[in-house]
């Protein structure tokens, strides 16, 4: 697991001393993703400069190192990740008569790419990847991303200059680099909590979409390039009912549990220390459980545990581990020690980034990483398996408040509810404001948009913005057609996953130098997964019944049925208690009025209504 950068400067290319100097700036700043090694690659003749930061995982030797170039010179490779099947790969290259100098996957992806092509070898690879690939030949420069965003990629123009890299500190140390705000990704944020690919908080840098790849050559105009699918969810979706799996319900749990094992296996490839995320839940459960079955040595296994009942899983985590027999490590963790990690925040996440639970997730990688250099976690589950609590929550709310009302009385009715409950005031009026919405929503995809979201009117608080549209507001063209519960899970996985979930477990594990892999994402789990009839994934109600039935089979039922938690922290409290000054310091009139991204007035009411405890508006506050 790495850090990769790159810069074009074609319009004035500078010495070769100059530019190794600058994308050893642009390196330097992603020192934690890769503490082990670093290289450079330039071209001074075209102002090419590729950099790369290593945290050595596969073959540890000095073959391993980055920016490589192919033995036939035709491309070098800077990439960020793993391939997992990359031993299978490399028979094949030798068969053929290919020669292999080292051990490390790097080699035999960019060896791939010589004999088979990128996109052809990215559709082999079982793994997750962001890459830069320079071909000397045609003179191209080309990003791609691993199939669901597990590893991230920024890019854009400043200046006439093209950057790209693993995270926004590095684009920021480019001396071309304009860190000019865009107010409609701060909208955006307002809305959701994270700023939606492909769009950044900085005008002009763009995130790469999951499964997305964009190659520039050198008569391309600045933002001229165009974002290709060589992965495309809706298309791998469709295929998959159209070729539903056969075999009854115990079938397909076999199917899932030897396609889990399997994935688990190859994540657990590695030339240093690995362990185990383990919360309690169904997700992680399942994942150690195949990890204890594959290793001959207890798994270690890592929780940690808040004095806050409502929020602690350790004991549920430590009761599972026992049950399994791994080598379980448990930290408490303070408020106060958690507090002090909300500082790190804004450098760890270089755009803005609210989603709370990225505190504990910081934490828990902060105490695996004493131990260890790879963690798995459960992560993807409920997005494949119907995990969420809010999709039967609008399932019933669709089928039991709007889908009977005829849609040309809906939106009248909603108007009806805004103008008298409104008047007065406090819960009802906000009861009546959601439902409102709800009702106004043309069809249930517009329903979930809007239910999905934080401040549901970002425009009112963000000024001189607008809203530009994501793959969560283009609602005809979600990737998945059929019931309600998959057009939400379809879209959960398209965004939310990558953007919110995956995005808080990189960032939060990569600052400590920590990689984490996902086995409930392997692609092959995830065509499976949506092959399957719908009643075998959410079985009766009982949703992730696979995962579930397999779970089962190593940890009494009785520790697995208990009610999900998830991975958060008092939030509300605490900007009532030891956060409300630092809050209101940077919530007062006067600074967000100086600063100019935020309309102060609604952001000092739901401050107040919140101190007060009248309401609880956190959610809009973190934001």
């Amino acid at each position: 697991m790495c850090g990769i950068a790159g810069c074009w400067q074609r319009s004035s290319p500078g010495s070769a001393g100059e530019l190794e100097e600058l994308i050893h700036r642009m390196t330097a700043a992603l020192v934690h993703r890769g503490p082990d090694d670093g290289g450079v690659f330039t071209q001074p003749d075209l102002g090419l400069a590729l950099g790369h930061r290593r945290l050595s995982i596969l073959d540890l030797s000095p073959l391993g190192h980055q920016p490589m170039t192919s033995k036939s010179g035709r491309f070098t490779l800077v990439y960020n990740g793993e391939v997992y099947n990359h031993e299978v790969l490399r028979g094949e290259l030798e068969s053929s008569g290919s020669v292999f100098r080292g051990r490390s996957d790097t080699e035999t992806l960019v060896e791939a790419v010589d004999a088979w092509g990128l996109t052809a070898t990215l559709e082999r690879c079982i793994g997750m990847f962001a890459l830069g690939l320079w071909d000397h030949r045609e003179r191209t420069l080309t990003l791609a991303r691993d199939r669901v965003g597990i590893k991230p990629v920024y890019f854009g123009w400043s200046q006439g200059t093209f950057l790209f890299a693993s995270e926004l500190k590095s684009l920021r140390t480019h001396p071309a680099f304009s860190a000019s705000i865009n107010r409609d990704a701060v909208a955006l944020l307002m809305q959701h909590n994270y700023v939606p690919a492909p769009h950044s908080i900085y005008t002009g840098i763009r995130k790469l979409p999951a499964g997305g790849l964009v190659t520039l050559r050198a008569e391309t105009p600045p933002g001229g390039e165009t974002i290709e699918q060589w992965w495309n969810l809706r298309d791998v979706i469709r295929t998959a009912k159209q070729n539903p799996f056969i075999g009854n319900r115990d079938a397909a749990v076999e199917a899932v549990g030897a396609l889990l094992r399997d994935s688990v296996r190859l994540r657990m490839l590695s030339d240093v220390p690995l362990g185990a995320f383990l919360s309690g839940g169904i997700d992680s459960t399942t994942v150690v459980a195949a990890m204890q079955a594959e290793s001959t040595q207890p798994v270690s296994t890592f929780t940690v545990g808040f004095r806050e009942t409502a929020y602690d899983e350790a004991p549920a985590a430590r009761q599972i581990a026992n049950h399994l027999g791994t080598s379980h490590t448990e930290f408490y963790v303070s408020p106060e020690e958690a507090l002090a990690t909300i500082p790190q925040l804004p450098t760890i996440f270089d755009e803005p980034f609210a989603d709370s639970s990225q505190i504990p997730t910081l934490l828990v990688c902060q105490a695996a990483r004493q131990h260890v250099t790879v963690c798995l976690s459960g992560d993807g589950g409920d997005e494949l398996f119907g995990g969420y609590s809010r999709y039967g929550l609008m399932e019933r709310v669709y089928r039991q408040n709007i889908a009977w009302l005829p849609a040309p009385l809906r939106h009248p009715l909603a108007g009806i509810l805004r103008s008298t409950l409104g008047q007065l005031g406090g819960t009802l009026a906000r009861k009546a404001s959601t439902y409102s919405r709800f009702l106004d929503a043309v069809d249930r995809r517009t329903m979930y948009a809007r239910f999905n979201t934080h401040w549901k009117d970002p425009l009112d608080i963000v000024p001189e913005a607008r809203l530009p549209e994501t793959v969560i507001s283009a609602t005809n063209n979600w990737p998945a057609d059929g019931t309600f519960l998959e057009e939400m899970m379809g879209i959960d996985t398209a965004s939310y996953l990558p953007d919110d979930i995956l995005t808080k477990v990189d960032r939060t594990s990569m600052r400590l130098g920590l990689e984490v892999r996902v086995p409930l994402l392997d692609h092959r789990l995830l065509e499976l997964a949506w092959s399957l009839p719908l009643d075998y994934r959410v079985n009766g109600g009982v949703t992730k019944w696979p995962l579930r039935v397999l779970a089962s089979r190593s940890v009494p039922a009785e520790l697995l049925d208990r009610p999900k938690q998830g991975f958060g922290l008092p939030i509300d409290t605490w900007l009532r208690g030891p956060l409300r000054d630092w809050a209101e310091n940077l919530l007062s009139e006067e600074r967000l009025s100086r600063e100019g991204l935020f309309r102060p007035q609604p952001i000092r009411e739901k401050w107040q209504e919140h101190l007060s405890g009248r309401s609880d508006w956190h959610y809009y506050l973190w934001d």
